[in-house]
């Protein structure tokens, strides 16, 4: 809820004032504790407060009351810290005379003095809002609310999607799977239709999944379409899980290493070239008209190869639209199947209790057979005491429900998960309505922007706020309320998304609760009340109207297509401004300077793509609580290799900036500062000064430039876990200097051995380039090491051996990812005990491995993924690799012809002892077509050729 997001924002600020070492303001003592105890009772009051406005459409008078004054208390003091800040910066800059200096100090005592008063005024209104409360709790006697602990996280409830579809779904997923493997030879359209909710994308999600389908078909593709489709994207995504290639609508590179886009006729052509021959199933889901179809449709040929196309779509005439006379009609679960799947989701394994089954059934009969309802009520109450009378008050607020459509139906039961939801949760599944439908978003872009945001509660155990959030996140997917998108190597959630309908019900509450505001196409103007500034599609330019309404605004947060926003210039309060996604970056949303960005100085966090002229200025010292830095510079388009006269080094140009960005030393001042990312082109960092600051907040370090590392500077940083590093030729003028005989020696080539001293580093990512071979000597590593990446760029004397042996001692790393270096004696004799944690392992273009060897598949007990690149003299894969129980998939990509032979003898071993249960599968990615090759594919060894089309 909006009123209690704020508070927890509140005491953020006044928390954040306190423990600064140099905060730019001081509230008075008596103040601080006057605010500190209102906000604390209204926080306690709403975990116990149940609302008696039962109107889905409106409001809750006493929280909008209580929201205002927190918004008005937070437009007080943060008024205060941008004038304050603005003000010592004029001062500094106007010291010329003792008269303008004590002008200005008389000028800061009347401020002082209208800051005090108006905070009064704004603690006045709360002791009335309090006053109020408290009657309100006397007199009806409040029962508080039972909100689920935020610890530990539900053994099945990550099943819950594959449990819909195990219960009562069973002889659809038959009548389906019969449909692709047998039938007509011609190229056929199945249409799964029914609402939202009741289980279209699960049982094609496990269509797409089953073994016999991935048998059946050369190819299987999986794409959302959505309402707002985008055609050429469409294409690029089934070509791209097609083929593999992930620059499969870029035409090569031109000198300065730029890929221009090929025009969709042309990647439709492309995709219909890869197709023909080949047996195809596409999963298109969500499909909402006709003509996404109609511009797609000839692009997927018909070989007369039972090839198959699977749709899912709201629109029960969509099946006679496609010229389909058949078509999968999902229809509500029976009482048996209900009551099956939500035993399951409420307490899996466990025997269902005997007090609260003519209750659990009741429930269940209230949401009507719908397995999203079913499921999302099972999470709420699988979350929550499990006593009969808060059971109870459930069932009586389902009883309430009075269907008027299908959909609306669907959110009224839905509502109840968000109405019961612990007010901590509340606004961080409210914030996923930010996002566009259907959108797969980056987890630590989610909990980087709720962490921003200020509505994360602390606990008294003292973690940190991406600890924090990363629970939040947990229990919301525990919840279902949001789902698992895609894992990353570790096991970790690196991408989620949330059902159309639970965003459709994020909305709702939203405009409600006036949390945010969307703006689509036509700007307009927007009550002070809304903090947050959701930017999408918007065709035209702000006016001036609309950017005075916005002087309140605390985030702006602009999606891919806002390309026509600009940053009006009275944003003074503004905390969040995201105009750049790391995800889909290639659309863009205007070009920045950081000059004109760090004018806004109450500011946590900052994405934004920089102008390539832009400079980095001392003036970052005046953004006192910025959490988040996240900077793209591409090269402009304009500046050419003929600016560089007769230099030329083709091998080694790597399409480098004019000049360097280089940060001023006020940056390791930051001492709020979390997360620093500069991506594509890195920064620069001086050595720091002389007093000593510590970034004890400090967890990530994306893009820096030839750093170099001694005690002064991981002192400072102790608390680091992500780390990106680039070690490269130094530039003049932009230029790669011409002869690497004249280059400057690189100094500090030690550097790198202070890396074990950063005692919390779980993630390094270390790229060290030609002629800074030495920085690799005497490289060590931390314990706490889980993902390592090294490119290694030139020739090197070291051996990748005597890195590897260093590398395979560490106890934590899940991920190793090598490119380039080189093999010296031609040999890699792994050795027992090592690489005990390892899941991924990936070796690119490494030189000179052409005997691996493995006396025991121990070496590698945990490994699930196993990637080979460009090993072109590697002669085989160790059989014993095969042996590793917990392996899930190899990939091959332009290795020897011997290797990916080893590749199938191992996969026809293991098909021999595990038959149909064999959990392994192999991909190998050929730099020709080889007809032998190709012929020793099988269910479980895929094997394709680049140049297929």
């Amino acid at each position: 809820m909006a009123a209690y997001g704020a508070l927890v924002s509140l005491m953020h600020i006044i928390d954040r004032l306190e423990k600064h070492p140099s905060p730019p303001i001081s509230i008075h003592k008596q103040q601080v504790e006057s605010l500190t105890q209102n906000v604390t009772f209204l926080q306690d009051f709403l975990d116990a407060y149940i609302s008696p406005v039962v109107d889905d459409h409106e409001a809750d008078p006493l929280e909008r009351r209580i929201a205002d004054a927190v918004y008005a208390a937070e437009d007080v003091i943060e008024s205060q810290i941008v004038d304050q800040i603005h003000n010592r910066s004029t001062i500094c800059g106007k010291m010329s005379s003792f008269i303008n200096l004590f002008r200005a100090l008389c000028n800061c005592a009347t401020i002082e003095e209208d800051f005090y008063h108006d905070l009064q005024h704004v603690i006045e209104e709360m002791n009335l809002i309090k006053k109020e409360a408290m009657e309100i709790a006397a007199a009806a006697q409040l029962q508080t609310k039972v909100s689920s602990t935020r610890a530990g996280s539900s053994t099945f409830s990550s099943t819950v999607q594959e449990m819909i579809i195990m219960v009562g779904f069973d002889k659809v997923l038959l009548e389906v799977l019969d449909k692709l493997t047998g039938g007509q030879l011609s190229r056929q359209i199945i249409p799964i239709m029914g609402m939202g909710g009741i289980g279209k994308t699960t049982l094609a999600r496990h269509v797409f999944q089953h073994a016999l389908v991935k048998e059946h078909f050369d190819i299987c593709v999986w794409t959302t379409i959505s309402q707002t489709y985008n055609v050429r994207e469409t294409l690029r995504e089934v070509l791209f899980q097609a083929s593999g290639d992930p620059h499969c609508d870029q035409l090569s590179e031109n000198q300065l290493g730029q890929k221009s886009l090929i025009s969709e006729g042309e990647l439709g052509l492309k995709l219909y070239q890869y197709l023909w021959g080949r047996r195809y199933l596409i999963i298109m889901d969500d499909m909402w008209s006709i003509e996404v179809w109609d511009k797609i449709m000839s692009f997927f040929p018909d070989y007369n190869n039972m090839s198959r196309i699977i749709v899912t779509t709201r629109l029960s005439n969509l099946t006679s639209q496609l010229g389909e006379s058949y078509g999968i009609g999902m229809k509500f679960l029976d009482e048996a199947s209900s009551w099956d799947l939500f035993s399951k989701t409420v307490f899996g394994g466990e025997s269902f209790p005997h007090e609260l089954e003519d209750i659990g059934r009741n429930i269940v009969a209230n949401c009507k057979g719908l397995p999203l309802s079913i499921a999302t009520i099972g999470g709420l109450l699988a979350k929550s005491e499990r006593t009969r009378e808060y059971w109870v008050r459930i069932e009586q607020n389902l009883n309430s429900i009075v269907i008027t459509n299908n959909d609306e139906f669907c959110l009224k039961i839905l509502r109840m998960s968000y109405t019961y939801l612990p007010n901590y949760l509340k606004p961080c599944f409210l914030y996923m309505g930010v996002f566009e439908e259907d959108r797969s978003i980056r987890a630590s872009m989610l909990k980087k922007l709720w962490v921003s945001e200020g509505f994360l509660k602390p606990m008294s155990t003292g973690k940190c706020l991406e600890t924090i959030a990363q629970e939040y996140l947990m229990e919301l997917v525990d919840r279902n309320l949001i789902i698992v998108d895609k894992l990353g190597s570790v096991g970790n959630v690196k991408y989620c998304k949330i059902h159309d309908l639970l965003r459709d019900l994020c909305l709702k509450e939203v405009e409600k609760e006036r949390f945010y505001h969307i703006i689509e196409k036509t700007p307009s103007v927007i009550d002070k009340e809304r903090r947050r500034v959701v930017f999408k599609n918007a065709r035209r330019r702000v006016t001036s109207e609309v950017s005075r309404s916005l002087s309140h605004a605390r985030s702006i947060i602009c999606d891919e297509r806002g390309k026509n926003f600009e940053r009006p210039h009275n944003f003074r309060l503004l905390r969040t401004f995201k105009a750049y996604d790391r995800d889909t970056h290639k659309y863009g949303v205007g070009v920045h300077f950081l000059g004109d960005v760090f004018q806004l100085v109450n500011s946590r966090h900052l994405a934004v793509r920089l102008h390539w002229e832009s400079t980095f200025p001392s003036s970052i010292n005046l953004l006192w609580n910025l959490y988040t830095l996240i900077v793209y510079r591409s090269l402009d388009t304009s500046w050419d290799m003929n600016r560089c006269g007769d230099c030329r080094w083709p091998d080694l140009v790597h399409a480098e900036l004019p000049h360097e960005l280089v940060a001023p030393i006020e940056i390791w001042k930051l001492h709020q500062l979390r997360h620093l990312e500069f991506v594509e082109d890195g920064l620069t960092l001086p050595d720091p000064p002389s007093d000593v600051v510590i970034m004890e907040n400090l967890q990530t370090l994306i893009g820096a430039n030839n750093l170099y590392l001694n005690e002064e500077v991981v002192k400072r940083i102790p608390n680091l876990k992500k780390l990106h590093l680039f070690y490269k030729l130094e530039y003049m003028e932009g230029c790669l200097i011409k002869c690497l005989s004249e280059l400057k020696q690189m100094e500090r080539a030690n550097c790198l051995s202070y890396l074990e001293c950063l005692s919390k580093l779980e993630n390094l990512y270390c790229s060290i380039d030609y002629g800074c071979e030495e920085y690799l000597q005497r490289i060590t590593f931390p314990h706490s090491l889980k993902k390592l990446k090294l490119f290694l760029y030139g020739s090197f004397n070291l051996d990748l051996v005597e890195i590897l042996e260093k590398i395979g001692w560490l106890p934590l790393l899940q991920m190793l990812v090598l490119h380039c270096g080189t093999f010296k004696t031609g040999k890699w004799d792994t050795t027992e005990g090592q690489f005990r944690s390892l899941k991924l392992l990936q070796l690119d273009y490494c030189e000179g491995l052409k005997n691996w060897t493995m006396a025991e598949s121990s070496h590698f007990p945990l490994l699930q993924e196993l990637h080979l690149r460009g090993l072109d003299e590697l002669e085989e894969i160790p059989s014993e690799v095969g042996e590793i129980a917990t392996l899930k998939s190899i990939t091959l990509e332009r290795c020897r012809e011997s290797a990916v032979e080893s590749a199938a003898k191992i996969v026809e071993e293991q098909e021999d002892l595990y038959g149909d249960q064999l959990d392994l599968h192999v991909r190998a990615i050929l730099r020709y077509r080889d007809e032998t090759l190709l012929s020793l594919a099988s269910p479980n060894f895929e094997v394709t050729a680049m140049n297929s089309y």
